[in-house]
């Protein structure tokens, strides 16, 4: 009840509506989009449908997410989040791994391909990230989102969001094709999301 009420409450502050379950692959996916504001992963979430919801963990960098014991119960407790190593990467700390056991136990992904917050709007290159994890389970559809505003409503450094609406545009989903190079896949889903600011 309480991760409905807050759902609710992010579409409000957002200004997003409620994503109609038909447009959204009936099995795990991965949600990939531009990434501007803390509240990106969190609107996705709360525009899913319930039932799509309660099986859809962000990822998110255990290097800010798991700094205090707040982040961590934020995102670890309330949204499920899958916590990742972003600084120190070795073999034993290896992000793809916690990610990959998600999504086979049967859990969608939120993810953001730019890897950090883009400081000026602009939807900046794509690290190969995505590209790891299309290549490990290419038959998991990817979904691109384009999301609007959510920096001016919750700008860097603020605590209390701006009365302004934001929008979610959700696009076709994708897969990697046969042999397709790792620039060309990041490229094309790169696009997938920068022509849906066009819609």
């Amino acid at each position: 009840m309480a991760k409905d009420f807050v759902a609710w409450l992010i579409r409000i502050v957002c200004g997003i509506r409620l994503l109609p379950r038909e447009k959204l692959p009936r099995t795990p996916a991965i949600y990939f989009a531009n990434h501007s504001s803390h509240l990106d992963f969190a609107t996705i979430w709360a525009a899913l449908p319930k039932e799509v919801r309660a099986h859809t963990r962000p990822v998110a960098g255990r290097d800010y997410w798991g700094k205090t014991k707040f982040r961590r119960r934020v995102a670890g407790d309330f949204f499920n989040a899958v916590l990742i190593e972003r600084q120190r990467v070795t073999v034993a700390s290896n992000p793809l791994e916690p990610m990959l056991a998600a999504l086979d136990a049967g859990s969608s992904l939120i993810v953001f391909p730019e890897g950090t917050r883009s400081p000026d709007g602009a939807i900046h290159e794509f690290k190969s990230g995505l590209h790891h994890l299309a290549r490990a389970r290419p038959t998991v559809p990817l979904v691109p989102i384009y999301l609007q505003n959510l920096s001016r409503i919750l700008p860097k450094g603020d605590f209390l969001p701006v009365p302004i609406l934001g929008s979610l545009v959700v696009g076709e989903p994708m897969q990697l094709q046969a042999a397709e190079e790792k620039t060309a896949f990041l490229a094309r889903a790169r696009e997938a999301v920068v022509s849906l600011a066009k819609v």
